[in-house]
Formats: C-alpha cells, sequence, structure tokens
C-alpha cells in the first residue's frame, strides 16, 4: 500500500486531528507578538463549518496594564480595536493560506477582566 498517515489524511482532504486548530491559534499568537511585540500566554482556536473562532488569553503591554489600572479600559480597547484594523489582512490571510478559504468577515474584541482577546473569522461558504 504505502500510505502513511499523512497521505490519507490529504487524501480525506483533512488535516491531522487539532493541527489546523493549533496552526491558527499559533499563527494569531504569532501575529500579536511581531506586531504588538509581547503575545498572550495562551490560544485556542475553535474551527465550525464557515467560523473560526479564536480565544487570545493574556498579553497585555505593560502601557496597557497602567491604563487599565488608571481607569482606562475605553482607551485601550479603541487603540486595540483600530490596530486590529491596521493589521487585519495579514490576520485573515493568514487564515486563507492555513484553510485555504476565503475569509469574508473578520472582528477582533478585546475584554480586561481577566485579559482575552478574541479574533472571529467567517468564511466563504464551500461549494
Amino acid at each position: 500500500m504505502g500510505d502513511g498517515a499523512q497521505d490519507l489524511i490529504a487524501a480525506a482532504g483533512g488535516q491531522q486531528p487539532g493541527s489546523l486548530r493549533a496552526a491558527i491559534a499559533n499563527a494569531m499568537v504569532g501575529l500579536k507578538k511581531q506586531y504588538y511585540g509581547r503575545g498572550p500566554e495562551g490560544a485556542k482556536a475553535f474551527v465550525e463549518d464557515d467560523y473560526i473562532f479564536v480565544v487570545l488569553e493574556g498579553g497585555l503591554t505593560r502601557n496597557e496594564e497602567t491604563l487599565l489600572a488608571a481607569g482606562r479600559q475605553d482607551l485601550v480597547r479603541q487603540y486595540r480595536l483600530a490596530f486590529q484594523e491596521v493589521v487585519g489582512d495579514t490576520a485573515t490571510g493568514a487564515v486563507e493560506e492555513l484553510t485555504g478559504r476565503r475569509v469574508i468577515g473578520y472582528h477582533s474584541q478585546i475584554v480586561f477582566d481577566p485579559a482575552r482577546a478574541f479574533e472571529i473569522f467567517v468564511l466563504e461558504p464551500e461549494g
């Protein structure tokens, strides 16, 4: 036969269980590290049909933590969302490359207690 596990997975049109989710989570961590200068402490991606939801834990910069301590959550959120608009093409491009599908919707959000960022992607339906 000669087909290894990777050949079978490729023939089935899928990826090794968890590998796509891990790749997407790692790409979002890398994006935060590269562009924010600090990445989250943890990340997990969820993939369901045409939707990808990534949860990033922690990763606030020192200046963001200082602003939060001064009660300026609004300013930190405004900055983060504006910044995500700037790097949005990079985030969606990574998801498109990893999934082989076009991203037709993207949204980023952050909450502070506990510190979590959420990256939400809507993929073009298959077919």
